[in-house]
């Protein structure tokens, strides 16, 4: 027998051995995670979806994401990237289950890609620098050599080639290698004159950029989502959809977004300035005492309720006679200890144990990460007044343990028709929902203003600094005060109305 025919009879009778070792892996996309045991999700990393934070990592995808992966009984695998373009050919190639990167839903996407239920809605929005030339229409972006740049398929991107049809001369950069808020802050130093991004995320960086200003808006709301890839398998989808029902018809998606957006609705632009001007000029001053006192709280929050209160002035004084960095009222001053409250360190070291004793009071039915938000209207109208919010709010139908709906009803403390019906009666909380929504905004930009300053420093200058800054200019000398109950009058305006 030929040596070849033995050759290819060997290979026809090893055949049916190996075929016994290869079988068709019938398992649905859900068994295959549930079988590897960790659900892989790639997003981007930015300040709404994910980012490293002062108490690990953070944002509005990855904590829908965590609460995903736990609904399928999983681990989740976070995998963030820094541009756009890296996204979904990583979906493609099967490296990553799902995409939760705050991305809208437009056409393309919706040819190629199977979007998930919309969560919240964004505008496409056309900023420049402040003081610059403004844009008033489409055919502006190009004026005087003007530069328009997008992030390349990004949605801004696509929109613009839909308005090139009617505007030829529309021409416009794209860039591979940037992602929005990278864009954002290049209008904002100057280096381009205009650029497109989502409303969320231009409100949300106007808190350390503030020169970035919105000239028009290019697009009526869009819906927001998750993607897959399109299959015939629709095991993680059809949970994927009950999951952001759940949360809907719960509240937690309204809880969630309060939580990275609710606070951003409201700028302004003179007061923004002056608080990163005082993040650089008064705050590494006073950061080592607000670290030390701060205790469970993160000392940026502290940092900022004293900004609120006395914009970081030792020597603050209310015609109402509270005074001081916390602005502490007397009988509050002597509740905590404090016997001179212009004194820096007093002031501060008492007005973080009057906060922590005021969060203990607020009620465990309240979401965890909400409660600090009402222990801050309560240090501002008091205690009682708070409570009188919350029953307001469970009387006209809405729910008490969340601050969106608490706070649209802090307003009505101030109206008769509501105060009359309430135990504490009249209070100004109007003027507590913008203390608070302030402190939230101070403290998002303290957040923006360290992270940009830590990525500025190479790696041996991060570890020695390790914060701010760790040098400390001298106190000035500081105005003796005993507590009394004498009263102590002043022209400054009154940051507190009470302190119960």
């Amino acid at each position: 027998m030929p040596s070849w025919i033995a050759c290819v009879a060997l290979v026809l009778l090893t055949l049916p051995l190996a075929g016994c070792d290869w079988h068709f892996d019938d398992r649905t996309t859900l068994e295959k995670i549930r079988d590897r045991g960790v659900l892989r999700v790639g997003t981007l990393n930015n300040q709404l979806s994910y980012y490293i934070g002062p108490n690990g990592p953070t944002g509005l995808d990855y904590d829908l994401a965590k609460r995903f992966a736990d609904k399928l009984g999983v681990k989740l695998e976070m995998t963030p990237t820094y541009t756009l373009s890296g996204l979904f050919p990583a979906l493609e190639r099967g490296d990553v289950d799902i995409i939760a990167a705050g991305l809208t839903i437009t056409p393309q996407r919706l040819d190629a890609f199977r979007p998930g239920p919309a969560y919240y809605f964004v505008s496409q929005q056309v900023v420049y620098k402040n003081g610059h030339w403004r844009p008033r229409d489409v055919d502006d972006f190009n004026r005087d050599d003007a530069v328009m740049a997008v992030v390349e398929g990004s949605s801004h991107d696509l929109t613009l080639q839909s308005l090139k049809q009617a505007h030829p001369a529309l021409s416009w950069q794209v860039v591979q290698d940037a992602d929005d808020d990278e864009l954002l802050k290049q209008v904002a130093n100057g280096d381009i004159d205009f650029t497109i991004a989502d409303s969320v995320d231009i409100a949300l960086i106007q808190r350390t950029h503030p020169d970035i200003t919105v000239a028009m808006e290019l697009s009526e709301d869009e819906p927001v989502a998750w993607f897959m890839k399109k299959q015939g398998d629709s095991s993680v989808y059809a949970l994927m959809v009950e999951f952001f029902g759940d949360l809907a018809q719960s509240g937690e998606l309204a809880i969630l977004e309060e939580k990275y957006f609710g606070h951003v609705d409201q700028f302004d632009y003179v007061d923004t300035r002056a608080f990163l001007r005082a993040i650089e000029s008064k705050l590494p001053k006073w950061e080592p005492l607000f670290k030390k006192y701060a205790n469970e709280f993160d000392w940026r929050l502290l940092a900022a309720l004293s900004y609120q209160e006395s914009h970081w002035n030792p020597r603050a004084i209310s015609p109402t006679g509270v005074r001081g960095m916390m602005m502490l009222t007397l009988p509050t001053a002597k509740s905590v200890g404090v016997r001179n409250r212009l004194d820096p360190e007093q002031s501060i070291k008492g007005g973080a144990l009057y906060l922590q004793r005021v969060l203990e009071r607020v009620p465990d039915s309240v979401n965890p990460h909400e409660r600090i938000w009402f222990a801050l209207a309560s240090y501002n109208i008091g205690f009682g007044h708070m409570m009188d919010a919350r029953r307001l709010t469970e009387a006209q139908g809405a729910n008490p343990n969340s601050w969106s709906d608490v706070k649209k009803r802090l307003p009505m403390l101030a109206k008769r028709q509501y105060y009359t019906q309430t135990r504490y009666g009249y209070a100004r909380g109007y003027e507590a929902l913008s203390y608070v929504e302030n402190i939230r905004r101070y403290y998002q930009s303290i957040l923006g203003y360290e992270k940009a300053h830590i990525e500025a420093l190479d790696n041996e200058q991060v570890e020695d600094l390790g914060g701010l800054q760790t040098i400390v200019a001298p106190a000035p000398e500081q105005e003796s005060e005993t507590v009394t109950d004498t009263d102590e009058t002043s022209p400054q305006s009154d940051a507190n109305q009470q302190q119960q």
